[in-house]
């Protein structure tokens, strides 16, 4: 299902002030980066009981990383961690509309939204701990879970995928395609699944499925441990990275992936492997063989015959 979202610029800048909001929603979105809260002071959108994100890169390991917490008036705690807390860049608040919220409300959102960033995975969560979920009667758990999910949505608008787990899909299953047509279940509309791929290259074995915006390499994959002179700095500190998180961990004569790790391409990810200059798009393999660039070249041609088609189907009226 579709969502209509409004974001406002307040200084006609991508990277100021920006109110976001979703059609017929009573939550709210201020994000902001660090240098202007003191104009916050303008905004009484957060003079009020909400939940916020402190978002930056953690020093120690250069992951990004996030702060979730709650307050009764946000702008005073953010002002509180502008003296306090030196990794945060940028701040995104969440606050009610309506100013139904009530402390109860904030601090389960706080405990849901912390749990949901560190099942995520994706940045480093900044809380010591997940704070236990204060009791709410069942109608105002179920509103409170809708605004987490709502939460998650302008999160990702505005750049920030903090609660957005790196598999959407977890559970792998064979293409519809890969089926003989006899196997095939009747009356029954095909849905979109994922597709298993593999590199291999000598003894290293990894494997990975295609996201939205990634190629994520599951847990249990391998990689080389030695790098070539021939890697790229880029794809080295991309190596670094994942080994000063523990996200490659070493086993034997080779690194492990201790968790699902998602590359924005796939040359980055069978690089980052492999330990050399790879085409990723030309390496990755499906269980049947095909590579990934097979695969997208075959998809690309789909749509063109579709668009083809369609276009050869408009009658054009006589005499035009």
């Amino acid at each position: 299902m579709g969502r209509s979202i409004r974001i406002y610029l307040a200084d006609s800048e991508a990277g100021g002030i920006r109110h976001a909001e979703i059609v017929n929603w009573t939550g709210q979105a201020l994000a902001f980066p660090r240098n202007r809260v003191p104009d916050l002071k303008n905004w009484p959108e957060v003079r009020r009981q909400g939940v916020y994100f402190l978002l930056g890169p953690d020093e120690a390991s250069g992951q990004d990383a996030v702060y979730v917490g709650e307050a009764e008036s946000v702008a005073e705690r953010i002002a509180q961690h502008h003296a306090t807390k030196e990794f945060w860049t940028e701040c995104i608040a969440f606050t009610s509309k309506d100013e139904n919220l009530t402390k109860s409300h904030i601090k389960y959102l706080e405990s849901r939204l912390v749990a949901a960033a560190v099942a995520a995975g994706r940045y480093a969560v900044m809380n010591s701990s997940t704070p236990a979920e204060s009791g709410l009667p069942r109608a105002d758990k179920d509103a409170m879970d809708e605004f987490t999910t709502n939460v998650r949505t302008l999160l990702g608008v505005l750049g920030h995928r903090v609660l957005d787990p790196v598999l959407s899909q977890p559970k792998l299953t064979p293409r519809a395609s890969d089926a003989r047509e006899d196997e095939r279940p009747r009356n029954v509309v095909s849905t979109p699944t994922k597709e298993l791929f593999s590199l291999k290259v000598g003894t290293i074995v990894a494997k990975a499925i295609r996201e939205t915006d990634a190629l994520v390499v599951l847990a249990g994959s391998f990689a080389v441990r030695e790098e070539a002179s021939s890697l790229s700095d880029g794809y080295k500190a991309v190596r670094e990275k994942l080994i000063k998180t523990d996200i490659l961990v070493l086993e034997g004569d080779h690194y492990r992936f201790s968790k699902n790790y998602p590359f924005p391409s796939p040359s980055q990810a069978a690089a980052v492997i492999v330990g050399y200059p790879i085409n990723g798009r030309a390496s990755w393999k499906s269980s049947g063989g095909q590579t990934l660039k097979e695969l997208e070249e075959a998809e690309a041609k789909a749509l063109t015959d579709r668009l083809i088609q369609e276009v050869q189907s408009i009658e054009i009226p006589d005499g035009a």
